[in-house]
């Protein structure tokens, strides 16, 4: 979610809170309430361990789809997110190098724009709002790197593509891959 432009060169990133998306949406959809009931069903259960290479969506049972969708859809469901840890310092380390945006692909769900925007606010307001890019597909970010939870977002990128661990992401090969923040600031600063 986060794009990083170097005065140099280019470098995209998109790893500030979304991963934390699963801990954050495991914790509460058992007993989130929704207009159609709680997200999960009674006495459904879903662990980190069952998303290992899986998206949500294949370990909830589809008739909870609906609730599930509108909990994820929800105006306050950013508001929550935790910020990644470490992903504050080292974005402001890489300011000093780098010319930092924040890119996301919000046309997946464009009812998210303000909330994103809110939190980004709220996280990271030493990012101004002219570096935030909201976008459905990121190969159109000229960048030398992109780092993102999402292989189909690096399949096209015309850089380096960097794939940012999550659980729905551990099979997939074919990318470096980083596990945290401060694995991005190894790889980038040093």
């Amino acid at each position: 979610m986060a794009v990083l432009r170097t005065v140099r060169g280019d470098v995209p990133i998109d790893q500030i809170g979304h991963t934390q998306t699963h801990e954050h949406v495991l914790s509460n959809l058992a007993d989130t309430p929704t207009q159609q009931g709680t997200v999960l069903g009674s006495g459904e259960e879903i662990t980190l361990e069952d998303l290992q290479g899986k998206w949500l969506w294949e370990v909830v049972s589809s008739d909870r789809h609906a609730v599930l969708e509108a909990y994820l859809r929800s105006e306050d469901f950013f508001d929550v997110l935790a910020v990644m840890p470490e992903s504050q310092r080292v974005l402001r380390r890489l300011q000093m190098n780098y010319e930092v945006f924040i890119a996301t692909a919000a046309m997946e769900v464009p009812t998210s724009f303000q909330a994103k925007y809110r939190w980004l606010a709220k996280h990271f307001s030493f990012i101004p709002a002219s570096h935030i890019v909201y976008c459905g597909d990121k190969s159109i970010l000229r960048a030398d790197y992109l780092i993102d939870d999402n292989p189909r977002q690096l399949k096209r990128f015309k850089g380096e593509g960097i794939l940012y661990s999550s659980p729905h992401n551990m099979g997939v090969k074919g990318y470096k891959r980083v596990n945290d923040w401060l694995e991005v600031e190894q790889m980038f600063l040093g």
